[in-house]
């Protein structure tokens, strides 16, 4: 399959995992462009009622009964096991299979420009930056973004124009199934050690990503990666970097955080000023997610103004430092930081922002993750007095049986800090309720579903 018409037009497309953030976006685009669309997903969810309600049949739990005998394509994630009853009735049928980032990267040949982030940490948030830019100029874009954006209610936006804008995730090699004109490169950590031998191995998977570019395309990286040469050789695009300081071709100067940690600066280029930027979105890590977007922009022609202007209306993707409410005049905020990094980033941005005392309710994200980062996730969690630990969120993978939640907190005993174990979510609300007081700052943080206990502490 090469042509994005062929393979959409009339076609009757099955999607295993229809609920995800992404699939979701996916099957609605193939809804629109009139595809006959069903899907699967484990539950019910905001989702799943949504796409639903737009004309798309979904069926909770996976069976080989969900698999209409017509179909004439299945989609699935890298999250589907491969012991799956549909992915296994698939291969035993004339489907044709094909994987989320294959079906994504087919949707980009339809445009003249897709635009993809990359990157270990903020690809949803830097998304978000780039498709409030676009559309503030009326480039009518299409977005695809792993994460509910408000400005187009939802997770997906179909445009009629060349611009298509989408997150480029590097596990399982998602991103280098994609057709990019326009890249940028975040950062480089490791992370997804399920499936990558160690740094070394990612470095390659995203080089690989950047030769994808084509040699009228454009590359923004994140000049603070190290050994940046050995990375940039291949590539045959132009290449701009951005960083903190003036070794880089986009820069910050004179930058100041207001009382919510949000930061203002002026923005330069190979050493010009390009005008003045002010962040609704808090943290310095923000500031070195829009250089990027600044880049792109400067690149598609787009003024700072325009820029500022889309901006003006961006506090932030959700989940990403998303204040949940206030109950008894504790603020309670959600973020789904679930790497080492994205953790001691969100604890700097705690720490600015008003609050007497701070809590942290931390989910780990996946046994592998725990396991391969148990001693940085205790160090950078130590930082922080009231730390609460609940059960690891196993997501794509079984349980090894050598790895718990509770190791996260004997490590950081071990440190000399203190942190509880409390697997039960009610349980979890109900001590915060007993021991927070009005002004503390409670923080839910992971990727999996402790979000809840937010939703718990609000209606109560």
């Amino acid at each position: 399959m090469t042509n994005i018409n062929s393979l959409l037009n009339k076609k009757k497309i099955h999607f295993i995992g229809i609920g995800g953030i992404s699939m979701s976006g996916l099957a609605e685009i193939a809804h629109n462009k009139g595809s006959i669309v069903t899907g699967s997903d484990l539950k019910s969810s905001h989702t799943t009622l949504h796409l639903e309600q737009i004309g798309i049949k979904v069926y909770l739990g996976h069976r080989p009964g969900n698999l209409a005998s017509d179909i004439d394509l299945v989609v699935y994630t890298a999250a589907i096991p491969s012991d799956n009853p549909e992915l296994v009735a698939c291969k035993e049928r004339p489907f044709e299979l094909i994987t989320r980032s294959e079906f994504l990267g087919l949707l980009m040949k339809d445009y003249d420009l897709p635009i993809c982030i990359s990157g270990t940490h903020g690809k949803t948030t830097t998304t978000s930056m780039l498709s409030h830019a676009l559309l503030s100029a009326d480039f009518d874009p299409t977005i695809t973004v792993g994460g509910v954006l408000k400005a187009i209610n939802g997770n997906m936006r179909i445009g009629k124009s060349k611009y298509f804008i989408t997150e480029a995730c590097e596990y399982c090699d998602s991103f280098l199934d994609f057709f990019p004109k326009v890249g940028i490169i975040l950062n480089i950590e490791e992370d997804h050690l399920d499936y990558f031998k160690d740094i070394h191995h990612i470095r390659r998977s995203f080089q690989k990503f950047a030769c994808s570019i084509p040699p009228d395309g454009f590359l923004v990286i994140n000049g603070e990666l190290g050994h940046l040469d050995e990375f940039l050789t291949p590539i045959t695009c132009p290449v701009e970097t951005f960083g903190l300081t003036q070794d880089f071709n986009w820069y910050p100067e004179n930058i100041v955080f207001d009382d919510k940690a949000c930061g203002a600066f002026d923005v330069y280029y190979n050493h010009a000023f390009k005008g003045h930027i002010k962040l609704n979105a808090p943290g310095t890590h923000n500031i070195l997610n829009c250089l990027s977007v600044c880049a792109v922009c400067n690149y598609l022609g787009l003024t700072i103004s325009i820029l500022n202007e889309g901006l003006s209306n961006f506090t932030g993707a959700d989940q990403r430092f998303e204040i949940k409410g206030i109950v008894h005049d504790i603020t309670l905020i959600d973020d789904y930081a679930h790497h080492p990094t994205e953790i001691n980033a969100t604890i700097q941005v705690a720490k600015a922002y008003p609050h007497h005392k701070l809590y942290i309710v931390f989910q780990p994200h996946t046994y592998t993750r725990t396991k391969a980062f148990l001693n940085e996730f205790a160090a950078v969690l130590s930082q922080v007095e009231n730390v609460i630990i609940t059960d690891i969120y196993a997501a794509r993978e079984k349980n090894p049986g050598d790895i718990s939640a509770i190791d996260i907190v004997e490590k950081i005993h071990s440190l000399g800090k203190n942190a509880l174990y409390i697997s039960d979510f009610d349980e979890i609300a109900n001590y915060l309720l007993e021991h927070a007081v009005p002004k503390d700052l409670i923080i839910t943080m992971g990727a999996g579903n402790v979000n809840q206990v937010a939703d718990i502490l609000l209606g109560k």
